[in-house]
């Protein structure tokens, strides 16, 4: 440190060593010599007893005074000698006793968990983790009956936001994945269609294929990044932020404030969002038609018409219905159980799209099944 001389005194008599400190501290003028200082009056002969730190006129100070002032101490550990921080100013030595001198914790050494243990704390994850949904459930129900009749707290204002968003908002991204979606069905079939000199049937495969299965499923896909994701990131970002609980303080009910409304937006926007994927998708296997078959647009629209049904287009709608409320309650659900920390709410997000496409896979596949034995 420049001008040592002004920061400390060294000073050795009988058997004490006093270290005067004063001046100005700053880490950026760097720290005296501990080491060579004291074990110079160590040097001078006789033993030393006791090292008294002492304010001398300490000025302004940072970090640097309570580094130097540990590596007195550490000095005095090493060699059995006391020390003596009562001639400090408080600041300074309470700083030291808490951060320096706290004494070392011990921590029990870590036991790995058995097998059955690890099976016993999967299954009360598992359990819980059920339960809660169980619960939303319930509560969900409860809020639903008590807005139908007339009970619940229903800000009409917040719906209509939720239906545009939801709704129109989402049509440009839907239509870009099902335009393709329906490009890329029409692609393949042509290739193997025209082998068998059966271009026409193109239509049918691209039209029964999107109003009964994908219209619905690649619909449900994009919500679920899209909006499911964002259902839960802006839960979980008020219960980190406590808006949550202060809504319980009003007496109002998150329930029927926050997750009601988006399952219920989102329930009534997907069949339309399906319609419409529907008609992007024939829309795009149309164009494969006409760029590579021999096929005209008269004859695709008419082919189209024909292999589509009623009830097909109705398992379509109501597929993206029961999708539509798998989503936006996987994602509340996901929101309401976030932590309370900023990563968490990340994590809600991740786990909320995680949930919403298992589930709408799950459900998909008990509809081909039940489809199939009721032969429709």
């Amino acid at each position: 440190m420049n001008q040592e001389s002004e920061k400390l005194g060294w000073k050795r008599t009988d058997g004490t060593i006093v270290v005067s400190v004063c001046g100005t501290w700053n880490v950026r003028d760097g720290r005296p010599e501990v080491e060579g200082n004291l074990q110079r009056l160590l040097a001078e002969g006789g033993v030393v007893k006791k090292v008294i730190l002492k304010d001398a006129g300490i000025g302004a100070w940072d970090s640097a005074l309570p580094v130097f002032l540990r590596e007195v101490i550490r000095f005095c550990e090493t060699r059995g000698i006391e020390y003596d921080l009562s001639g400090l100013p408080l600041g300074v030595a309470r700083l030291l006793q808490l951060a320096v001198l706290a004494p070392k914790v011990v921590l029990p050494p870590i036991v790995p968990h058995t097998f059955l243990e690890k099976v016993g704390l999967l299954t009360l994850f598992v359990t819980c983790r059920f339960h809660g949904a169980l619960a939303f459930m319930g509560e969900v129900s409860v809020a639903f009956l008590r807005v139908f009749t007339g009970r619940g707290v229903f800000r009409g204002r917040d719906f209509l936001v939720l239906i545009e968003d939801c709704g129109a908002r989402a049509l440009p991204i839907v239509g870009l994945i099902s335009f393709l979606v329906g490009l890329i069905m029409a692609f393949v079939g042509a290739v193997q269609l025209s082998m068998f000199g059966a271009d026409i049937y193109v239509a049918n495969l691209v039209g029964i294929a999107m109003v009964r299965e994908m219209g619905a499923m690649m619909c449900a896909m994009v919500m679920a990044g899209r909006t499911g994701a964002a259902f839960a990131a802006q839960i979980g970002s008020m219960k980190v932020t406590e808006e949550i609980d202060a809504l319980r303080t009003a007496g109002i009910s998150p329930m029927e404030f926050l997750v009601l409304p988006r399952m219920v937006a989102l329930s009534l926007m997907m069949p339309i969002l399906c319609v419409f994927a529907d008609l992007i998708g024939i829309l795009g296997g149309m164009v494969v038609s006409l760029a590579m078959l021999d096929v005209t647009v008269v004859q695709y629209v008419h082919q189209t018409a024909e292999a589509i049904d009623v009830l097909s287009f109705m398992l379509g709608i109501i597929k993206s219905s029961v999708f539509g409320i798998i989503i936006a309650g996987s994602g509340c659900l996901r929101g309401m159980q976030c932590g309370d920390s900023s990563s968490a709410v990340g994590d809600a997000a991740t786990s909320a799209v995680v949930t919403s496409i298992t589930l709408i896979i799950v459900a998909d596949a008990i509809f081909a099944v039940t489809f199939n034995v009721l032969k429709i």
